[in-house]
């Protein structure tokens, strides 16, 4: 009778490591748009890229609630209820991010894609990418030294990030005079440098399921 049970549940149980995973190859999808928009010159082209990373936005926010909607109707849960909602609320804010910082290139008419916001852009990548690795490494947690080595990598990549961000402020207040332009980039840069902290946000809540599942 306990076998039935446990098969009737196990099941259920993993469409959150699909939803994980769904959630992490969203994040790097819409980072990589993000780095071909900072890269690319083509107004026609950066018009095309900013609403596909709305598009991918969209598509973040319906795994985030699907997952919601999974921890509300099932019993089985693979880890802590709190860490798979925070795992997938730190993933959706990295799209979150890239998304606001897009949306203010577009709506500040930012065309100057300076050295720093490319080099965010491509940080926020590398982030995502070592994400997306440790949460499919999640599914059964037997390479938890992959896992920690990813989550090292992404510790690694938000301090250069912040790193970036600093110098590239100090940057701008010193040469920039027009104040109008500092606010636009300080805002577009901030928004950047937080999507890296949110890929970090995401690495604390796995190291902390490798804790409680040790």
């Amino acid at each position: 009778m306990n076998l039935n049970i446990f098969q009737f549940f196990q099941p259920k149980d993993k469409i959150f490591f699909l939803l994980f995973q769904k959630a992490a190859a969203n994040a790097t999808a819409t980072a990589k748009v993000l780095v071909e928009l900072v890269n690319t010159s083509n107004p026609e082209k950066r018009r095309d890229l900013f609403r596909e990373i709305e598009r991918l936005e969209h598509v973040g926010d319906a795994i985030t609630h699907e997952t919601y909607n999974q921890l509300s109707l099932n019993f089985i849960t693979p880890f802590d209820r709190d860490d798979i909602h925070s795992l997938v609320s730190a993933v959706d804010d990295i799209v979150d991010y890239i998304h606001g910082a897009t949306k203010r290139m577009e709506l500040y008419k930012v065309e100057n894609m300076t050295p720093a916001i490319i080099k965010l852009a491509e940080l926020i990548l590398k982030g995502a990418e070592e994400l997306e690795i440790a949460i499919i490494e999640l599914r059964n947690l037997k390479n938890i030294t992959k896992i920690k080595e990813a989550t090292v990598r992404i510790n690694s990549i938000e301090n250069h990030a912040d790193d970036i961000f600093d110098m590239a402020i100090a940057k701008l207040f010193e040469e920039e005079k027009n104040a109008v332009e500092v606010i636009k980039m300080k805002d577009v840069l901030s928004m950047l440098e937080t999507a890296t902290d949110k890929c970090e946000d995401a690495a604390d809540v796995i190291n902390s399921i490798l804790i409680k599942n040790a």
